[in-house]
């Protein structure tokens, strides 16, 4: 299973809406993927990205770093070849990383 298969997967069971994998290889210099989801709350925001780090070192995958869990608005966990991007919905439509990436 692919990295982004992996990712996508955790989110989804992790209960993450509008989970959207970005093709960014040739766009950006630090990573070929960004994937974006949703949570409902700050809570929400910063158990997904916990849960999702904890799952990622269970299954053997590098985890890089995160940043944003103290205010939990939106958070980034870097997985090298994946940069995921976990935020509040108010969040993700004032930045539209969709439009800025895409």
């Amino acid at each position: 299973m692919s990295l982004v298969n992996f990712v996508v997967n955790k989110l989804d069971d992790l209960k993450a809406t509008d989970i959207l994998p970005l093709n960014v290889k040739g766009k950006s210099s630090i990573t070929d993927t960004m994937i974006l989801c949703t949570g409902t709350s700050s809570r929400h925001v910063s158990s997904l990205a916990q849960k999702l780090i904890s799952e990622c070192k269970l299954a053997g995958i590098d985890v890089f770093g995160d940043e944003g869990k103290e205010t939990a608005d939106w958070v980034v966990v870097d997985l090298g070849e994946a940069i995921v991007h976990i935020m509040q919905a108010d969040s993700r439509e004032m930045y539209q990383l969709e439009k800025l990436w895409a």
